[in-house]
């Protein structure tokens, strides 16, 4: 069981991921974000991948790229602090990531695939932890991280996109 991360554990901008995720067996939810994502995105028609809500907004496909990516990111920074690299990690900026992604130019069942295999992998990863590795620290983009504050932002971050996701872009037609 992976246990839900002390407020020190993680920089303050992150609790608003961390906070998102409820109580309960963090691998089971990723699971079945896994899931329900996966459905919500299936849904929605190719033609309204390049949509995006306002000018110098993300579109659905751009959107789903960065979750990838941002999934991709926390993820390598756990695996680097479970194994107990210090090596303090660099940030990144997430919208020169999705400026030069190119999801536009793929199809939206691509980018569902392929946020289907990062989360397995993910979840993969989460489910041997002990929690002595859970509770490693390292540092990221200057500041203090533990690899259990990683999996939750993980969970959180894509629950923040799903609600962006349906708030902005599904309720407009």
């Amino acid at each position: 069981m992976i246990t839900r991360p002390a407020a020190d554990e993680h920089a303050p901008y992150y609790a608003r991921y961390v906070d998102r995720v409820p109580d309960g067996d963090l691998v089971e939810q990723l699971r079945e974000q896994m899931a329900e994502t996966g459905a919500l995105l299936r849904g929605i028609p190719e033609s309204r991948g390049g949509f995006a809500y306002g000018p110098d907004k993300w579109s659905i496909k751009t959107l789903i790229g960065h979750v990838i990516d941002v999934e991709r990111v926390m993820a390598y920074r756990a695996l680097t602090f479970a194994r107990n690299d210090k090596t303090g990690l660099p940030g990144f900026d997430d919208n020169e990531w999705a400026v030069n992604s190119r999801c536009d130019a793929r199809t939206i069942a691509d980018l569902v695939d392929e946020l289907e295999v990062v989360r397995s992998a993910t979840i993969h990863f989460a489910k041997h932890l002990s929690a002595e590795e859970q509770a490693r620290k390292g540092t990221a983009s200057g500041q203090p991280v533990s690899v259990r504050a990683l999996l939750y932002i993980i969970a959180g971050h894509e629950r923040h996109s799903v609600a962006i996701l349906r708030e902005r872009y599904l309720s407009q037609s």
